[in-house]
């Protein structure tokens, strides 16, 4: 039987199921943008600000945004299995990624909340 070190007690199952679900959120995020950009005729800064004051317009893009982060943490855990065969760099690489992933995530925090 093979253990998931590296995955951090994850099975195949859950890994599957979880890019698909951040896959869902991140395609309704990227159709919602794409309908507001063809809905507006002009984006102005009064606009844009009204779209992210809203509760649920932060919150969909806080999940959107954290759902990215697990499907890069995923995803790049699986090609860096299969591509990087030394555990050191490999290692080093996955924390990285992971890292500016959570930047990201806490940038996008900050920047979202201050609206």
């Amino acid at each position: 039987m093979v253990t998931g070190q590296a995955s951090l007690k994850r099975n195949g199952v859950q890994d599957y199921v979880t890019t698909r679900a951040t896959a869902i959120l991140m395609t309704a995020f990227s159709l919602f943008m794409g309908w507001f950009f063809i809905a507006t005729p002009e984006v102005t800064y009064a606009i844009w600000n009204d779209l992210f004051s809203g509760l649920a317009m932060k919150v969909f893009t806080l999940v959107t945004l954290v759902s990215i982060m697990f499907h890069i943490r995923i995803g790049m855990w699986q090609v860096l299995t299969d591509y990087v065969k030394a555990p050191g760099l490999r290692a080093f690489i996955q924390f990285s990624i992971n890292l500016v992933a959570f930047v990201y995530v806490a940038i996008g925090l900050f920047v979202l909340w201050s609206v």
